[in-house]
């Protein structure tokens, strides 16, 4: 037996056996079936989630970055992830970055040769200009490939905080890593198609990783997305609503305040639950790290 058919992501499940000749309301069902077990196969890694979160939050506020590097579907799910930061916390457009084997061709044409070559790694982490102040999360369902191996390796020696999301007990990827992040979602649907269960898993993952992270550094307050920016009349919408929630005001109060803050919610938010100035409010953010609630808890 070939080490790549001992991975639990190449095993043949029970399940689906003969889903070929079902009905189509049959294989729906099945799908769905197996879909359910995702979400309680992470439940195991909460506490590596919650330290990953942890490290990743200590370097960014620093001034580190945080990568993400896989080949494949896994490589597709890390740029994604990534890409979505930034109109969802407007964060700077370099503080969280996906690499994927291949580079953008890859987004929308497989290119498989590519993950074998460690090598390639290596590179494309560095020509991001990868440092030891920041993170490089290594996603593999299999937890074996190279490309990803070799990045992760280089972060390491370079002294970057490195994170591995994989699929496999025991894998190569946990192993290098210092954060190890293992859901178990079990055999796919259809044998090795690892987009579908560790694809869905590895995603769960990942929107724990970038919103946790992004809530314990001040971009949210409450549950409302307070760093919103009011660039058409659907944000500017969203971003009164979020005022007059957070800042306990009406909406036409939350209107002029979001007019007088210079177009920046928390800074508004501040000028409206402590009544204060626009100038008073942004000291108040930058001594507190941006941080609403901070803000609000001194005297």
């Amino acid at each position: 037996m070939s080490e790549l058919e001992k991975l639990l992501t190449e095993q043949r499940n029970p399940a689906s056996d003969g889903i070929d000749a079902r009905e189509t309301s049959e294989i729906v069902r099945i799908i769905n079936e197996e879909d359910r077990k995702v979400a309680d196969s992470v439940t195991p890694e909460l506490p590596q989630i919650a330290k990953a979160v942890d490290g990743i939050v200590e370097r960014l506020r620093v001034g580190g970055r945080l990568f993400y590097i896989g080949a494949g579907t896994s490589g597709r799910l890390g740029v994604l992830d990534a890409s979505e930061c930034r109109p969802t916390f407007q964060v700077p457009q370099e503080m969280v970055q996906g690499i994927i084997a291949g580079g953008s061709t890859a987004l929308e044409r497989a290119t498989e040769a590519s993950e074998d070559d460690p090598a390639a790694g290596v590179r494309d982490l560095l020509s991001r200009g990868f440092g030891p102040g920041d993170v490089l999360v290594g996603i593999a369902a299999s937890g074996r490939t190279p490309y990803v191996l070799g990045a992760v390796e280089q972060a390491r020696r370079m002294g970057g905080l490195t994170i591995g999301i994989s699929c496999t007990p025991d894998s190569k990827l946990a192993r290098a890593v210092e954060v190890a992040i293992t859901p178990l979602p079990g055999a796919e649907i259809v044998t090795g198609s690892t987009r579908m269960k560790a694809g869905t898993a590895t995603k769960l993952v990942l929107n724990m990783l970038t919103t946790a992270t992004m809530i314990r550094l001040g971009y949210v307050f409450g549950n409302l997305m307070v760093n919103v920016q009011p660039t058409n009349e659907k944000l500017r919408d969203r971003a009164c609503r979020i005022i007059a929630a957070a800042g306990e005001v009406d909406g036409e109060t939350a209107s002029r305040l979001l007019e007088e803050s210079g177009g920046v919610v928390r800074t508004a938010i501040v000028m409206a639950r402590r009544g204060v100035v626009r100038e008073e409010a942004e000291r108040l953010l930058e001594a507190t790290g941006g941080r609403i609630s901070a803000v609000l808890e001194r005297n």
